[in-house]
C-alpha cells in the first residue's frame, strides 16, 4: 500500500513538473539576453537582465500601460454586466412563472451550443450599422443584456438549490419580488456571483478573437492584441520583448485568481445540477 502510494506522488510529481514547465521557462526567458533564449532549454536564466521588460514595453510603438487599461476596463464593464444581468435573468428563471419559461430556459441552453464564430458576421453586421465598431460598445454592452447563457445557467442552478420557504417568509411579510431578491437571494448567491466576476475577468481578459474584430485603432488595443503586435513586427530579435510583456499579461489574471480561489471553489461546489 505504500509503495503504491509514494507511486502515485511520484506519477503526480511528474505530471506537475510537464504541466508547469512552459510557464517556469516563460517567466525564465523574459530575464534572459536576446540570444540566449533559445539557446538551451534550460528555463533558469544565466545572464539576468530586465532589458526585455524595459524594451518590450514600448515596443509596438503604443505603451503597453494602454493595453492593460483598455484590457481592465473592458473587464470590469463586462464583469458588472455580466453579474447584474445574469443574476436577474436567473432568478426570472428559477422563481417566476411566466408563459413558455421551460421554453425559453431551452432556447437559451440551446446558445450555449453556436460558437462565436456562427454569430460573428451578422453580430458584426448589427453593431457596424450603428456605429459601433472600434470602440468598446460591442464588447461591453450585450453583457448588460443577459448575453452569456453559462453563467445564466450556473445561477439558476444555484438558486434552485435556495430553499423557497424563504421566499415565501419574505412574501408573507409583504416583500415583492425585488425586495425578495435583493433581502433573500441575492445575499446568499454571492458565492456564485464570485465565481461569474472572477471567471468572466479571466475569460474577458484573455478574449483575443471577439477583440480582433471589432477593435482595429492601436489606441484601443487590449493585452491580447498587444501581444499580437509583437508577431507583426517581428524581426528576428523582438522575441525577448514579446516574452516579458507576456509575464505582465499573466500578472492581473494569477492575483484575480489566488484572491478569489477559496470563494471560486465553493461557488462552483455549491452549484450542483438540481432540478
Amino acid at each position: 500500500m505504500s509503495r503504491n502510494h509514494w507511486r502515485a506522488h511520484v506519477l503526480l510529481l511528474g505530471c506537475v513538473v510537464v504541466m508547469i514547465y512552459p510557464l517556469v521557462w516563460l517567466v525564465g526567458a523574459s530575464f534572459k539576453p536576446e540570444n540566449q533564449i533559445f539557446s538551451t532549454l534550460n528555463p533558469f536564466p544565466w545572464g539576468f537582465t530586465v532589458d526585455n521588460y524595459v524594451g518590450g514595453w514600448t515596443a509596438t510603438g503604443t505603451s503597453f500601460t494602454v493595453y492593460l487599461a483598455n484590457s481592465a476596463t473592458i473587464a470590469v464593464c463586462v464583469v458588472v454586466g455580466n453579474v447584474v444581468s445574469c443574476s436577474l435573468a436567473a432568478y426570472a428563471f428559477a422563481r417566476l412563472d411566466f408563459t413558455l419559461r421551460r421554453v425559453w430556459f431551452g432556447l437559451m441552453l440551446g446558445t450555449l451550443m453556436l460558437p462565436f464564430q456562427a454569430t460573428m458576421i451578422p453580430q458584426y453586421t448589427i453593431f457596424y450599422k450603428l456605429n459601433w465598431v472600434n470602440t468598446f460598445l460591442p464588447l461591453v454592452v450585450p453583457q448588460l443584456l443577459a448575453f452569456d447563457s453559462f453563467f445564466i445557467f450556473l445561477l439558476v442552478q444555484f438558486i434552485r438549490g435556495i430553499p423557497r420557504q424563504l421566499d415565501e417568509a419574505a412574501a408573507i411579510d409583504g416583500a415583492g419580488h425585488a425586495r425578495v431578491f435583493r433581502s433573500v437571494i441575492l445575499p446568499l448567491l454571492r458565492p456564485a456571483l464570485l465565481t461569474t466576476a472572477v471567471l468572466t475577468f479571466i475569460w474577458t481578459f484573455n478574449d483575443f478573437l471577439r477583440q480582433l474584430v471589432y477593435l482595429s485603432d492601436k489606441t484601443r488595443y487590449t493585452v491580447p492584441l498587444g501581444l499580437n503586435s509583437f508577431i507583426d513586427r517581428a524581426s528576428g530579435s523582438s522575441y525577448g520583448g514579446m516574452l516579458a510583456m507576456s509575464v505582465v499579461t499573466l500578472v492581473p489574471t494569477v492575483l484575480v485568481f489566488l484572491v478569489c480561489q477559496k470563494r471560486l471553489v465553493e461557488g462552483v461546489a455549491n452549484t450542483g445540477i438540481k432540478g
